[in-house]
């Protein structure tokens, strides 16, 4: 008995050592993957299939224990809400403004980072990168501060360097989310500079002697030189910068307490996080949820198809 079991174990043992080693490559990196695919159904699988569960529901604080499957009678309520086109117009507006805002100055900044003239170029990446580099919640309330009506910072600039009356950012609609936008401006900026900046690295020199030699501008190089090369390293920044300013909550909770004043700087995923929290409309509030994803998925689709067919 003892030799039979000696001798299947020493047939495994071959066997095992007879494995080829791709196949045993493969075998070992997908015992690696395993634990961080286990993560993934954790985190985004199953959040996104209950998200898709509760908003086929009528879930809200008044039956929480014992809601139902109700169909699609919660995006019927979306759609039908008239405040949800004002909300989603204002975060197109929002994304738009922000997302173009913040690549103009990052890639200002950039090619003028990357001149040869400016001394301590280090030191000037660094301090641009604060912005980006400090907490959200630590930039949006600083920046509350300074546009408080009566003595915030901004206010007092304008005054006295311009001779400008006190504006009111906080309690005026049209004037906070206006506000609210620089914020976020402000904290994306120097991430669309340092992608500006690698981009900038990888172009050779020699592009650029060949056309001062051939007598072009400053802004005819630009034009038909550093913008075209930048093209391909600004696409993914791009299309990251509109998903994450779509989707910009911090900033309008923080710096605008929740929306205010009277629920009027809110986009949609600002205005999804209150429905939900504030109001307890958990049906509702996940339906908005899968629109907005879907919303959102359709509009970078179709953005980095309209690239790709300009390029």
């Amino acid at each position: 008995m003892k030799n039979r079991e000696e001798a299947a174990r020493a047939a495994a043992m071959a066997a095992a050592s007879a494995w080829d080693p791709a196949v045993r490559r493969r075998a070992f990196f997908a015992l690696c993957v395993l634990p961080a695919m286990a993560v993934l159904l954790c985190a985004l699988v199953y959040p996104l299939f209950y998200t898709v569960l509760l908003s086929l529901s009528d879930a809200s604080i008044y039956n929480i224990r014992d809601w139902r499957i109700t169909g699609f009678s919660q995006y019927m309520l979306v759609f039908r809400e008239p405040e949800f086109w004002i909300v989603f117009s204002k975060t197109v507006v929002w994304t738009a403004v922000c997302t173009a805002l913040q690549i103009v100055i990052g890639v200002m900044l950039a090619v003028t980072l990357h001149q040869g003239f400016i001394r301590g170029r280090s030191a000037w990446r660094m301090l641009l990168l604060l912005p980006w580099a400090m907490p959200q919640y630590i930039t949006a309330l600083t920046w509350r501060g300074m546009f408080h009506g009566e003595s915030g910072a901004v206010n007092l600039f304008l005054g006295k360097v311009f001779g400008l009356p006190p504006v009111d950012w906080l309690n005026s609609p049209f004037e906070a989310f206006v506000a609210a936008m620089l914020v976020n401006v402000w904290m994306g900026f120097p991430f669309m500079m340092i992608v500006a900046l690698v981009g900038l690295r990888s172009i050779p020199a020699g592009l650029y002697e060949a056309a001062m030699l051939d007598g072009a501008s400053p802004w005819t190089q630009f034009t038909q030189l550093t913008a075209p090369l930048l093209r391909p390293v600004m696409l993914p920044a791009t299309t990251l910068g509109i998903i994450w300013n779509f989707n910009s909550l911090n900033v309008i909770w923080l710096f605008s307490q929740g929306g205010e004043p009277s629920d009027s700087t809110h986009i949609l995923a600002s205005y999804v996080y209150k429905t939900a929290f504030t109001y307890y409309r958990f049906g509702w509030s996940a339906a908005l949820s899968v629109v907005i994803f879907v919303i959102l998925f359709f509009a970078v689709q179709a953005f980095l198809q309209v690239s790709r067919w300009r390029r």
